[in-house]
């Protein structure tokens, strides 16, 4: 039986939606996405003219903000009246979905092409339920990456930081000279707590990472290497500007590409901006992910999911769509357009940036590769966390009321 928390997560908007009709004749995909920035739409596109050159007619159906996205999906799905495919993160989504028997599988078709021999564990198990794959892995999205306009730090004589320390010392330089917005920020929640996941994996490390997200150790919270990290994140509130309170991710980008601030700490979706605007990996714009010598490569990323169909040409577009989507061609061409690096190991990589490159590297030492907080910990506990942490970020609370916070949510866990 499906748990209730799906039906009271989600508004239900089904009336608000027109079916689309599906002959035995045609090949229709209604897709429900949010990728609604420059960089995300020319993505996407990749998919909608692959899926036309097969033959098939892609209805988008973009909804800006991928919570909006998510709940307009599932309400559909759960009201009988679903998209041919959605879109969501890698990582325990879905769940419910799978339990309320509304997803199709698609098992046969990861086992057709191969797709536990040329995807990392992690991804594969993000995927799996009840031992069948019931999602689409399209991406590898590294969740820790920082970004930086090589002109600005140039003009402070500082190169690639590769610590959190390198990093701080040139935010003071930047600071101290006061041309530009040291750190680009996108003051809302989501970005509050990636921002905080990226200090916690690489000051505190990868047993921090997995202790606290995964096993739940509130030990560890309460530790003082977590109070460490705290202390750091709240730091970088010295180096943001007056206008980063609900400032879009992607405008923060923007801040950065247009040489108005320095750095930024984002997911490498944030690289579709940069190509978007022209600018070239490792000429104009610089990347790395910041460890103090323990940290990890914070693996997150999307998949698409189907719900089950009574038309049997939606079941088959939706298995073309599952195809299409991991060809080689496909995941170099939406590689290069979105910023992520592709999900199968077995592709030609020679046409990505560096910076893409560099994703590769991480991802092909299996010591680097850290899940993501969304694979380790079901969607009660990232809000839980999410909520401590924004409130820690915007009020005047200390190291060890946050740390105590944290405590009490993983503790709600057990």
């Amino acid at each position: 039986m499906m748990k209730r928390t799906l039906f009271a997560s989600v508004a239900i908007v089904a009336a608000a939606w027109a079916s689309v009709p599906v002959s035995a004749e045609e090949m229709k995909a209604e897709v429900i996405h949010w990728w609604t920035s420059g960089g995300e739409a020319a993505a996407v596109k990749v998919f909608a003219d692959q899926f036309t050159k097969a033959g098939g007619t892609w209805i988008d159906s973009a909804v800006a903000g991928a919570a909006n996205a998510r709940n307009a999906a599932i309400s559909r799905t759960v009201a009988g009246n679903p998209p041919t495919a959605m879109q969501l993160n890698t990582g325990k989504q879905f769940d419910e979905l799978v339990e309320g028997g509304l997803l199709a599988d698609i098992d046969a078709i990861a086992t057709e092409g191969n797709w536990k021999g040329v995807m990392p564990a992690a991804i594969i198990a993000a995927a799996t339920r009840e031992g069948k794959m019931y999602a689409v892995p399209i991406n590898i999205h590294g969740q820790n990456w920082l970004w930086y306009n090589k002109a600005v730090l140039a003009s402070v004589g500082a190169d690639e930081p590769k610590t959190w320390n390198d990093a701080l010392a040139i935010l003071d330089k930047l600071k101290a000279e006061g041309k530009v917005i040291p750190l680009a920020f996108s003051g809302q929640k989501n970005w509050e707590q990636n921002l905080f996941n990226a200090v916690m994996i690489g000051v505190g490390g990868a047993q921090m990472w997995t202790g606290i997200l995964g096993k739940r150790d509130a030990s560890l919270a309460g530790s003082a290497e977590f109070k460490a990290v705290a202390v750091t994140y709240k730091k970088l509130k010295d180096y943001v500007d007056p206008g980063a309170p609900g400032r879009n991710w992607n405008d923060a980008t923007n801040l950065v590409i247009q040489g108005k601030a320095g750095m930024q700490i984002m997911g490498d979706w944030a690289k579709g901006e940069f190509i978007a605007a022209g600018k070239v990996a490792d000429k104009d714009y610089g990347c790395t992910v910041l460890s103090n010598g323990h940290g990890g490569y914070v693996m997150g990323g999307d998949v698409f999911v189907f719900p089950k169909a009574k038309d049997p040409s939606t079941t088959k577009a939706q298995m073309a769509l599952a195809r299409l989507m991991l060809t080689p061609e496909t995941q170099i061409q939406f590689a290069l357009k979105k910023g992520s690096i592709p999900v199968r190991s077995d592709v030609d990589t020679s046409a990505l940036d560096a910076c893409a490159q560099k994703g590769m590297r991480y991802v092909a030492d299996k010591a680097q590769q850290m899940p993501s907080g969304d694979m380790l910990a079901p969607p009660a506990l990232i809000g839980a966390l999410q909520d401590a942490i924004s409130q820690y970020w915007n009020t005047n609370m200390s190291a060890d009321e946050f740390s105590a916070k944290v405590v009490a949510a993983l503790k709600s866990q057990e």
